[in-house]
């Protein structure tokens, strides 16, 4: 056997011990449950049922209680622009808390699905800036998805420089264009 096959088969020897470990038994569960109250083993219940359909107890928000969250000024779900530096499809440290906490929302709401829309400033060619539009959406759909989000709640879409936020051809203007903005539908 040589050396790669013996590390590959290594490391799978290790990962069934990990998972072995790691597993717990109906009894030791039932184990677990000694000394709670009736009221605690049938919220516990419904935890692990819950678990079980992949849902977590979540329910699904009604269109008002949706507009509501979103509109709410308190409420971080409030801020839905993430903005990018001239030429770059890179997320801002400073906004890593919003798109986190719209990943969070949408891990909790499975049902939910949102946008996420590119944009561009006017400078540069109308495909150029189409595709940077698509790069920044991209950014943003990973980061989201990164933390916590599911790939299939999130479609994305470049309008390039198409539908600017602020007109103008000054740096205040093109650095509120330069945008991914995220929609819920």
């Amino acid at each position: 056997m040589n050396r790669k096959s013996f590390y590959r088969w290594l490391l799978i020897a290790l990962m069934a011990l990990v998972l072995a470990a790691c597993a717990t038994t109906d009894e030791e569960r039932v184990d677990d449950d000694e000394g709670l109250t009736d009221e605690e083993l049938a919220e516990l219940e419904r935890d692990r049922a819950s678990e079980a359909r992949g849902v977590e107890g979540r329910r699904s928000l009604e269109g008002s209680e949706l507009e509501e969250l979103l509109n709410d000024p308190n409420s971080p779900l409030s801020r839905r622009t993430v903005y990018f530096e001239f030429d770059s499809s890179e997320i801002r440290e400073r906004d890593v808390s919003i798109l986190e906490a719209h990943a969070a929302f949408l891990s909790d709401h499975p049902d939910q699905r949102i946008a996420v829309e590119g944009h561009t400033d006017e400078r540069g060619s109308p495909e150029y800036n189409l595709a940077l539009g698509e790069r920044r959406a991209i950014a943003v759909k990973r980061a989201l998805v990164l933390y916590g989000a599911s790939d299939d709640q999130i479609r994305v879409t470049s309008y390039g420089e198409e539908n600017p936020a602020a007109l103008g051809s000054d740096e205040e203007s093109w650095s509120r264009n330069r945008r991914g903005e995220l929609v819920y539908r």
